[in-house]
């Protein structure tokens, strides 16, 4: 029995140790990002497979040579999963120090409320394991909200269980401005409409058979939709904040900075492009999703071929405007969108008086919060509450 859990350990080490190396690695090819986003986010896994490895070995060690090589190999993979632990509780001060510092009093006073609370702790390690509970919510899906050229256009709603009139949030999905859906990151939808809001999941035209603007049009159309049935899908049009991830963060922000149908209170960008020229002159290394491809069938050539789409198409060029308060929340080893250019965005947003926020995720790759119950999701979600609880308030409460 001894001599089969030594192999079982001599076995499955060099596999946790692979496993885990995605932790500190960025993924040089596109078959890999998965691997790169998603080991920080099961890095409780890997830690509990690593220790997991190394008593195995350790409990039934016999001095073979090859179960040494075994438990030091466990002992590194012990080492990167417990890497994300370590930064944790100094990148929460540093959020938490950030939300307070940027909106002030009337931010504390917001979150001290039992109603505007969620969760009431930014990481747990059980939910980690088991998963973020969801309660029960009212659904509805495939909506159509417009058809421009003949292509239908849908959103899912998701509200709170019992009817009323509750604060909404618009979410655009990602997806390199060419793929994904309403259904993306269906379980954040969910989570927050059981914390009483109404959540419209949006889409748009795919490029690149539709360039640029051609998305921001039909957020646009989704816009004015809602508001001509805010009443039917019980919606306070007073109180709306924007919200989106990666190429969706690009198109909430630029509807957010720019006259639409309704009045935007708040947005919110997860690891959203914001200089679109200088991303494609200054790419990424790896560069993975092979950025300025994306960049090209996005907006139809390179920033010297159209440069007036580049212009347009990036958030930093309307700064210089009073705009509703933004919240950036991106992973420091984002190797898609680098975390240089939220930096960038953050200090043009402050220049020009307005209140922005940027929280840094330390271990976090792009597109991160797809492992809901993972860290850096649970930080994000923790804040992203709170932004939203402060932003869309009651103002006659």
């Amino acid at each position: 029995m001894k001599e089969v859990l030594s192999i079982l350990g001599i076995l499955l080490s060099p596999i946790s140790l692979f496993l885990s190396i995605w932790i500190v690695t960025p993924a040089p090819i596109y078959s890999l990002l998965p691997l790169a986003v998603g080991a920080p986010e099961v890095c409780q896994w890997l830690l509990l497979l690593n220790t997991t490895t190394f008593v195995l070995l350790l409990f039934n060690l016999q001095g073979s040579w090859l179960q040494y090589v075994g438990l030091g190999i466990s002992v590194v993979g012990i080492i990167l999963s417990i890497l994300p632990f370590v930064q944790l509780p100094n990148a929460q001060q540093q959020m938490q120090l950030v939300m307070e510092k940027q909106l002030g009093q009337s931010y504390s006073r917001t979150i001290l409320k039992q109603e505007y609370f969620g969760r009431s702790y930014p990481f747990n390690l059980i939910d980690a394991f088991k998963g973020i509970h969801i309660g029960g919510i009212r659904y509805t899906p495939s909506i159509q909200f417009a058809a421009p050229d003949g292509v239908p256009l849908h959103l899912n709603i998701y509200r709170p269980p019992q009817p009323g009139k509750y604060p909404g949030i618009i979410i655009i999905h990602g997806g390199g401005w060419q793929t994904g859906s309403p259904e993306t990151n269906a379980d954040f939808s969910r989570y927050m409409a059981t914390q009483g809001y109404t959540v419209f999941a949006i889409t748009y035209r795919y490029a690149p058979a539709y360039k640029f603007p051609a998305q921001l049009d039909d957020v646009r159309s989704a816009l004015t939709f809602i508001q001509q049935h805010a009443t039917e899908y019980e919606t306070d049009v007073n109180r709306i904040a924007l919200l989106g991830r990666s190429a969706g963060g690009q198109l909430a922000m630029l509807a957010a900075y720019q006259q639409n149908p309704l009045p935007v209170r708040a947005v919110i960008s997860y690891y959203g492009p914001s200089n679109l020229a200088k991303g494609y002159r200054e790419p990424p290394t790896p560069d993975p999703l092979n950025v300025r491809s994306v960049l090209e069938a996005f907006l139809g050539g390179t920033p010297d071929q159209v440069p007036e789409q580049y212009t347009k198409a990036s958030p930093i060029n309307y700064v210089n405007r009073p705009l509703p308060p933004t919240l950036l929340i991106h992973g420091s080893r984002d190797h898609i969108t680098s975390i240089k250019f939220p930096r960038m965005l953050l200090q043009s947003l402050q220049a020009a008086g307005n209140q922005a926020i940027l929280l840094e995720i330390p271990w976090a790759e792009h597109a991160f919060d797809y492992i809901f119950n993972g860290p850096s999701n649970q930080l994000a979600l923790y804040h992203t509450e709170r932004f939203l609880a402060w932003a869309l308030k009651d103002m006659e409460k």
